[in-house]
């Protein structure tokens, strides 16, 4: 129970915080990642009021065995920048820059309506389904 309390609040916050910050309007990302034309450098501090708190959570749950939860932390993340890192990477940003929206605003953004989050949804979804099979394929030709 306390596990799904923690979720729903955090969720809450998370949705809240994209809704005043602006990350759920396409324009507003789309200028952000338009540097060399009309660049809209206010969603840097959205970054920076992501990360710099992330960074506190890190620092002080590294002396911690167990989260608030009761449930023990995940395995720290190979640090290598591996092919699938890489490959993920421009997949998901090329998404982004055309779009405009990573897969929490575009939840977020579906309480608007419209045909476009519903079809940007849906790619998303479908791309989370196939990228097991692709990367698997990526590996058997990165191994050969």
């Amino acid at each position: 129970m306390t596990r799904i309390l923690i979720a729903a609040l955090s969720g809450g916050l998370f949705g809240a915080g994209l809704l005043v910050s602006g990350m759920t309007d396409t324009t507003k990302v789309q200028g952000w990642l338009d540097v060399f034309g009309a660049w809209d450098p206010t969603l840097a501090f959205v970054l920076g009021g992501a990360i710099l708190p992330m960074m506190l959570a890190w620092h002080l749950t590294t002396r911690r065995e167990r989260a608030l939860s009761g449930e023990s932390f995940p395995a720290r993340p190979d640090p290598r920048l591996g092919h699938n890192l890489v490959v993920g990477s421009v997949l998901f940003g090329a998404g982004w820059g055309l779009v405009g929206l990573c897969p929490g605003p575009a939840l977020a953004s579906l309480s608007w309506g419209g045909t476009g989050g519903v079809t940007f949804l849906l790619a998303m979804i479908a791309g989370m389904l196939v990228a097991k099979p692709i990367r698997l394929r990526i590996d058997q030709i990165a191994a050969a």
